[in-house]
């Protein structure tokens, strides 16, 4: 009865293993089954934003008000000249180049001023914001420092360029001098003008006709004229350059790139001391050629008295 009893063992004991070998594999399959894909996550950076610089001119516009060459010509006088930059009067004569951090002067013919046949973007020094009434003489001094570069100019008929005024040192009448020789305004003439002509830097100042005239005559416009002129040796082109005008009582000074410097020290500058004086600088076009037009850059402006 019992002779084939270990063959029976054995054979149960085959099948059981089986049994335990097919539900580990069946388990393993699900296991297997249940399992997320692996991939590999690579975490790239995000490109990162272009840098863009912007450079704005190192000018305080607080007390200078700006003459345009439209209207009859308007003129735009602080607060309001602050705001340049979204001024939609300003903007086409007025505004940042802002990779070179300079402020652009453009002007064309156009609007002129009373006393004047040309047209001008020029700024008028304003001591006190807003008002004309406040000025300086020569024996409360003044100084005067910019660094500029003609942009571009319009050339005449003969293929030279135009020229225009970049810096003044303007006269003025007080309102007792006005009334004295009977002038309806309180306009005298420039002591100084400082051209950019044909890539050099050229002075003009202004001499008494008669170094014998009265305290009365010395006031009205005609007693005075241009002097001969000079010329900086440097010739400065369409490259950036820095002038200096110093004023003192009886003394005039106006200095390129620190290095080139031309003294006025005669009897007319001694005599100037009557009037008052404001600074103006710009992009004042001297013709009225058709056509033409000038830009000058401002790196930097600044005014001390």
């Amino acid at each position: 009865m019992f002779k084939n009893l270990p063959s029976l063992i054995c054979l149960l004991l085959i099948l059981g293993s089986c049994e335990d070998n097919n539900s580990v594999a069946e388990e393993k399959e699900d296991e297997v089954s249940i399992e997320e894909p692996i991939t590999d996550v690579v975490d790239m950076p995000e490109p990162e934003p272009e840098e863009t610089s912007f450079i704005l001119p190192e000018i305080d516009l607080s007390n200078w008000k700006v003459t345009l060459p439209i209207g009859r010509p308007d003129e735009v006088e602080p607060p309001e000249i602050l705001e340049y930059a979204t001024d939609e009067k300003l903007k086409p004569f007025m505004y940042n180049d802002s990779i070179e951090g300079a402020l652009v002067f453009y002007t064309y013919p156009g609007a002129t001023t009373a006393n004047s046949s040309r047209s001008r973007t020029e700024l008028r020094e304003q001591m006190e914001p807003g008002s004309n009434s406040v000025n300086w003489t020569f024996s409360q001094g003044g100084r005067l420092k910019g660094t500029l570069a003609m942009d571009d100019i319009s050339k005449d008929s003969d293929n030279k360029y135009h020229r225009t005024i970049i810096m003044q040192i303007h006269g003025r009448l007080t309102n007792e001098q006005r009334d004295l020789i009977g002038q309806k305004d309180n306009n005298a003439p420039p002591m100084l003008k400082i051209y950019w002509q044909n890539g050099v830097v050229r002075v003009k100042t202004k001499v008494l006709k008669n170094p014998d005239v009265s305290d009365t005559e010395i006031l009205h416009t005609d007693a005075w004229t241009d002097d001969e002129g000079f010329n900086f040796t440097e010739e400065v082109g369409f490259n950036k350059f820095s002038l200096e005008v110093l004023v003192s009582d009886g003394r005039m000074e106006v200095i390129l790139n620190d290095t080139e410097s031309v003294v006025y020290d005669s009897d007319d500058i001694k005599k100037w001391g009557v009037f008052e004086n404001y600074f103006k600088a710009g992009n004042y076009l001297q013709t009225s050629d058709e056509g033409s037009y000038a830009r000058v850059k401002y790196y930097d402006l600044e005014v001390e008295h």
